[in-house]
């Protein structure tokens, strides 16, 4: 498996463990890995009030400042694009949040933490 391969395998457990995770705090899957031009979304959620645009980082280490502090301003700014590209396509009444489910390491199981409007359009 090539280092590409194992980020990518990576990364779709992350978003797994992720999806369960929203699950049973009760929000509903709306769509996985939407893609547009200006990049693309892991999970888009809903809970009662708002589409919930989530950001999955999981990381193998907590080198280099784990899986949060992978969520930099760029990133953000990408995310925010991408998510005013779906609202635009799916008219909903509806409000809009970003959350970042960070996984870090740990064993036996890799400890989730939800950060709930981690960051906003501005």
């Amino acid at each position: 498996m090539t280092n590409h391969q194992s980020s990518q395998s990576l990364g779709q457990q992350g978003e797994d463990l992720a999806l369960k995770f929203l699950q049973t705090k009760g929000l509903q899957l709306e769509q996985r890995n939407y893609r547009s031009r200006f990049g693309e979304i892991d999970l888009i959620m809903q809970d009662s009030e708002h589409i919930v645009f989530v950001e999955v980082r999981l990381r193998s280490s907590n080198d280099f400042g784990g899986a949060l502090s992978s969520v930099d301003r760029r990133k953000q700014r990408k995310l925010i694009k991408c998510a005013q590209q779906y609202m635009m396509t799916e008219q909903t009444p509806l409000g809009f949040r970003f959350d970042v489910i960070a996984i870090s390491p740990s064993t036996p199981q890799h400890e989730i933490q939800w950060i709930t409007n981690a960051f906003d359009e501005f």
